[in-house]
């Protein structure tokens, strides 16, 4: 499989991006991973690098997003943190990704048994974690069906919690950067949430 370059970035549509990377996730699922040479890849990306998208994951190591979309090297621009979430380092990232580099969609992905929403919906509070977790606890207030037993020991909870948390992400992100938000109504960018599910590694887009 070839390495992306400029031509070849700028052909792909935001509809195009969803499609490659849907297609990579089922090679991922079928253990047929795309023919490359990735130190062919190294020089060929050495003089610059032309990613179709960016994607903000979670830090857990079952969510390398290289690895489930079965993408090589310069394909995509990988943003993790713990809980998907977004801060204006992340937001400035994205930017850079879109606006100077090229990319055509953002991806939001959260995935199943995610260990920040966990601690979110258990109201953890420990060091420097304590100020990353407030910034999902909006998600866990939102979720307004379950009536009982709204902590990690019920996993509907945590996985609603979690589909909320993608969703406030992608709105956050159109809501706070002016830049991704004009290209994104142009239709230059695409912006979609999506859920990793580890027990199979299957995505399922929103």
């Amino acid at each position: 499989m070839k390495t992306l370059n400029k031509e070849m970035q700028a052909a792909i549509t935001p509809s195009i991006a969803i499609q490659i990377l849907k297609e990579g996730n089922k090679r991922f699922m079928n253990n047929l991973k795309a023919n490359r040479n990735l130190l062919e890849q190294v020089n060929d990306t050495s003089e610059g690098q032309h990613p179709f998208a960016v994607i903000l994951s979670c830090i857990d190591s079952r969510t390398s997003a290289e690895l489930i979309f079965d993408q090589g090297l310069g394909d995509v621009f990988s943003v993790r943190i713990a809980g998907n979430i977004i801060n204006e380092d992340i937001l400035g990232s994205m930017e850079f990704a879109c606006k100077v580099a090229g990319a055509k969609l953002i991806v939001v992905l959260g995935h199943s048994k995610c260990g920040a929403i966990k601690g979110a919906c258990d109201h953890v509070e420990m060091g420097n974690l304590t100020a990353l977790l407030s910034k999902i606890q909006p998600a866990v207030f939102d979720e307004k069906s379950v009536l009982e037993n709204r902590n990690s020991t019920n996993s509907e909870f945590v996985e609603k919690v979690a589909s909320i948390n993608v969703n406030r992400t992608v709105h956050a992100i159109v809501e706070r950067s002016p830049i991704l938000k004009e290209m994104i109504e142009s239709g230059e960018i695409g912006i979609i949430g999506g859920m990793h599910i580890i027990s199979n590694g299957e995505v399922l887009f929103y």
